[in-house]
């Protein structure tokens, strides 16, 4: 399968302009990326470019410091799928994380979740693994799982590191298979890329500005 196909292009700079936005839309179904990860104003703007296509809607959810209740976010991710959303890319509460609260951690997954799956909606649990333990990322890996999340996730790309071989292989040897992992945050070059696709990760979350060089590097 192509690169691009792994790809969630994501244009979730809060000062993009409309028709900056507009156009990092455009050009992700283009390069016939797996989906455009928007953020959540701009849904319906990605439902009507990419209809017709192979790039899937995604969304973010509670983006980007995960600290809304649990009921909050089922709500939010309601309103996301009534605008189209297929995809929903979900903070978790990393401070309740932290906390030892994982019961509380569980509950809130499950809630988006559950509402997401009675649409054939997937969702990925973004942990910010920069802020965890070793230990904890695990345990929000077996927590995820637990909740029936599609995938986990590393980073939103707005605090700390981005993804790291470190964090992948915790993450992906935790889930062995249960759920799927996805690398984001601090993807701008094809050898990052393709290191962490070697690795056995199944989407890259790029900021939208880095895919095409991302995608000229893999054709040279």
């Amino acid at each position: 399968m192509k690169l691009s196909r792994y790809i969630d292009s994501s244009p979730l700079n809060p000062a993009m302009t409309s028709d900056e936005v507009r156009a990092a839309i455009t050009e992700a179904v283009r390069q016939e990326c797996c989906s455009v990860c928007v953020q959540p104003a701009d849904i319906p703007l990605a439902v009507q470019l990419c209809q017709g296509t192979d790039t899937r809607v995604c969304t973010v959810l509670d983006f980007p410091h995960g600290k809304a209740p649990a009921a909050v976010k089922e709500l939010e991710a309601r309103y996301y799928m009534e605008y189209g959303a297929e995809e929903l890319d979900m903070v978790m509460n990393y401070g309740l994380a932290r906390s030892g609260k994982w019961d509380e951690v569980e509950a809130e997954i499950c809630a988006v979740v559950n509402a997401a799956h009675a649409r054939n909606v997937l969702v990925k649990v973004i942990f910010e693994a920069s802020q965890l333990t070793s230990e904890e990322i695990a345990r929000a890996t077996e927590v995820s799982i637990a909740a029936g999340a599609d995938f986990v996730k590393t980073a939103t790309g707005f605090l700390g590191t981005g993804a790291t071989e470190e964090q992948l292989r915790i993450m992906l040897d935790t889930s062995h298979g249960r759920c799927k992992v996805k690398a984001s945050g601090g993807i701008r070059d094809y050898a990052t890329a393709k290191r962490f696709l070697d690795m056995g990760v199944h989407r890259l979350g790029i900021g939208s500005s880095s895919v095409a060089k991302i995608l000229t590097e893999a054709d040279s």
